[in-house]
Parts: structure tokens; C-alpha cells; sequence
């Protein structure tokens, strides 16, 4: 397909994110069609690239958080494209290309615990920089969230995301717990992608769920009985995580799904059962963000406050169908939404009379919850 042309008369590659390169197998394969002219390129060592960059047109290229060599940085510049060099001194990448993995948010975790890790250490400085002002360090959380919303939309498109949403005082080794771990399992079994808040509790259990979907059922009994020697994060976080490794090392070809979680709540670490971490520094773009990539629905779980806000945050496109038709929304255990936290009535009243109305359930169980997600779905939307 024939590119339009710029400018200086070169070709321009289309809009969007194939003009992204994020790896330095897309940088390769670039310059073998001849031409990284408006191109963004995020987060690369090219310092072993340093011909490609002197003998290539980079006009109109954008370089984000890129390793280079002094002359090819020098060229690059001459040339018209945008430089924006690696951060020092913080310990994020905020132009980062992808998602999280559990391994690179943990590092050092076996050897020294948790307070020395990646996830730990960006906690600290979120909280040290977020209270005093300085524009340079928040410019920094909103460039690096907006990259992460920018991988994750490129690792979910296409694909049917249903989300599980509780609570992160769930423990291990309750029976509430392997409840939410067979809802991700059977989720993830049907083909769905299962994302989560990434925390602790509800949210680590069906990620655990589909970590083990690929596995025999009686490999998510075992993983249940290893995590529930450390029931909670409290008091000790490391104990809590080398748990979590400890089932993954047992059986490392896991199910994949992801974690969507924030360091606003920074007490609350990730749980290391996604397969990607999209962890966020503002709480309300990761929890709008969230809610809003789960095209086949969302499954609430007991929770408290933070589960009621995402209740109607959900609610509320639903209600003025601002993304298109009503998402399923299937609400667990009726006597916590109907008695504890009566959200359930609420939820009714909005939706009495309008399309999202064939889009609700409550049920008492939580291994009803797939079959209630499955009708809601085949169900026409009230007219």
C-alpha cells in the first residue's frame, strides 16, 4: 500500500501504532524497508544500531527514552526528529514500550526482599514526589501512564476482556478465595481474557484462576494449599510474594491474564499471577481504564468501597450507553449486595426501563457467575 508523502517529499508510514517500534526486531525490520521517517521509538538500546541511525533518514521521528550514541544522537537531531533522552536518577522508565511482567515488578525479591524491588522503590518515589509540586516529576507519571495505556491497548486488541472486580482483604485460604479462583479458571477456559484490579485478595484469585486454566483441575488445589501458608500482604509483603513464585516456579507455563493495578494504593502491592501488569500512578485513569477495556463484561465480587465505586463507574456508560451497547454486569452474593451494601436496588432503579436493564444479574453463588455472564451476553438489550 503506497504511503502519502510528507513535507520533504519522503514517505510517511500511516497513522497509528504501526508506526510504533518497541522492540529492536521492529527497528530492524524498519530499516530493511528503507526509511524510519516519523516513526516513534520507545525505550530502545541503539547504541548497536549506530550505522542504521547515520545512514537512514529519521526526519520527523520521535525518540523516547532511547540509548544512542553521541554522533547517531547528534545526526538524528540534525535531521528534524524529537529526542527525548533517557531519565535519569528514577527508578521507572516512564516512556516505556510495554506492559509490566511479574518477574521485572519483583526483581530481587528472593535475595532481598521485597522493599528492594522495582515495585517497591517507585512506591517510594511516588511517594516522595507527588505531594511537593514538582512539575517534572509529574509530567513523568502522566508520560508514563499514558504509555502504559498505549501497550495495553495494543496487547487487547480484538480480544474479549471480562473483568473481576472484589475486594483485597479476601484471604488465602478462605473458601472465598478458591471461590474467585474457580471463576478466573473457568473464565479464562472459555477463552476470555481476565483482567483485574492486580492487587491482592479477590483480584490475585482469579488471576490465580487463570494462571492454572491450562493446567488439571487438582493444580489449583495444590497452588491454594502453598498460598495459604502466607493468608495476606500484612504484615510481611515478602513472604506474601515469595509465596506467589513459589506456586509459579512449581508450574512456570501459566495461563495468561492481566493485572491493572495502581501505586496510589501503595500499601497494596500487584499479585504475580498476570502475565501483564499495567500498573498505573493516578487511580483514576487505571480504574476508568480498567473498566472500560472489559468489552465481555464484569463480574463484582464482595467488596467494599473501592468495589461499590467500580460497581457504577461501570454503571454509568452502561446507563447512557456512551460505549456502545450495555456491557454485561453480573453482581456475586446476594445477601452483601442486597443487606451490607444494598448496590444491587440501586443498580435496578438506573437500570428499570432502559437497554442495560437485560444487561444485569445477582447471584448467590460465586460458580454461577460464568453461566449468568454467558446469558446476559446472548440476551438482546431491553428497547
Amino acid at each position: 500500500m503506497a504511503h502519502p508523502h510528507g513535507p520533504t517529499g519522503q514517505p510517511t508510514p500511516s497513522h497509528g501504532h504501526d508506526r510504533e517500534i518497541e522492540s529492536l526486531e521492529e527497528f530492524d525490520a524498519v530499516v530493511h524497508r528503507g526509511s524510519l521517517v516519523g516513526h516513534r521509538l520507545q525505550s530502545l538500546d541503539l547504541t548497536g544500531r549506530t550505522f542504521a541511525l547515520l545512514t537512514h533518514d529519521t526526519t520527523g521521528a520521535v525518540f523516547l527514552g532511547c540509548h544512542m550514541e553521541a554522533e547517531a544522537a547528534a545526526k538524528v537531531r540534525a535531521d528534524g526528529a524529537l529526542v527525548f533522552p533517557p531519565v535519569p536518577d528514577v527508578p521507572f522508565n516512564p516512556y516505556r514500550g510495554l506492559l509490566y511482567s511479574p518477574d521485572e515488578l519483583f526483581a530481587g525479591l528472593r535475595a532481598e526482599g521485597y522493599d528492594a524491588t522495582p515495585d517497591a522503590l517507585t512506591y517510594e518515589w511516588f511517594r516522595r514526589t507527588r505531594a511537593d509540586g514538582d512539575i517534572f516529576a509529574s509530567m513523568l507519571r502522566s508520560v508514563h501512564d499514558d504509555a502504559i495505556s498505549d501497550a495495553l491497548d495494543e496487547l487487547l486488541a480484538g480480544t474479549p476482556v471480562v473483568g473481576v472486580m472484589g475486594g483485597h482483604a479476601m484471604a488465602r485460604g478462605s473458601d472465598a478465595y478458591a471461590g474467585a479462583a474457580r471463576l478466573g479458571r473457568s473464565l479464562a477456559r472459555q477463552g476470555l481474557t481476565v483482567a483485574t484490579g492486580g492487587g491482592p485478595g479477590a483480584m490475585e484469585a482469579a488471576n490465580l484462576g487463570a494462571y492454572t486454566a491450562p493446567h488439571p483441575d487438582d493444580v489449583l488445589d495444590e497452588a491454594l494449599e502453598i498460598l495459604a501458608k502466607a493468608p495476606s500482604f500484612t504484615p510481611s509483603v515478602t513472604d506474601w510474594a515469595r509465596a506467589a513464585f513459589d506456586v509459579r516456579d512449581r508450574w512456570p507455563r501459566g495461563g495468561d491474564s492481566i493485572g491493572i493495578p495502581t501505586w496510589f494504593y501503595g500499601h497494596e502491592p500487584p499479585n504475580p499471577f498476570p502475565g501483564h501488569i499495567a500498573k498505573y500512578f493516578a487511580n483514576a485513569t487505571r480504574e476508568d481504564g480498567l473498566l472500560a477495556r472489559c468489552t465481555a463484561g464484569v463480574i463484582f465480587l464482595p467488596g467494599a468501597a473501592g468495589t461499590v465505586q467500580e460497581i457504577f463507574d461501570n454503571t454509568t456508560p452502561n446507563y447512557y450507553e456512551s460505549r456502545g451497547e450495555p456491557t454485561p454486569m453480573v453482581l456475586v452474593d446476594q445477601a452483601h449486595w442486597t443487606e451490607r451494601l444494598p448496590a444491587w436496588p440501586l443498580l435496578q432503579a438506573l437500570a428499570a426501563e432502559r437497554p442495560m436493564a437485560a444487561r444485569i444479574a445477582l447471584v448467590d453463588s460465586v460458580d454461577d457467575a460464568p453461566a449468568a455472564l454467558r446469558a446476559l451476553a446472548a440476551a438482546p438489550p431491553i428497547v
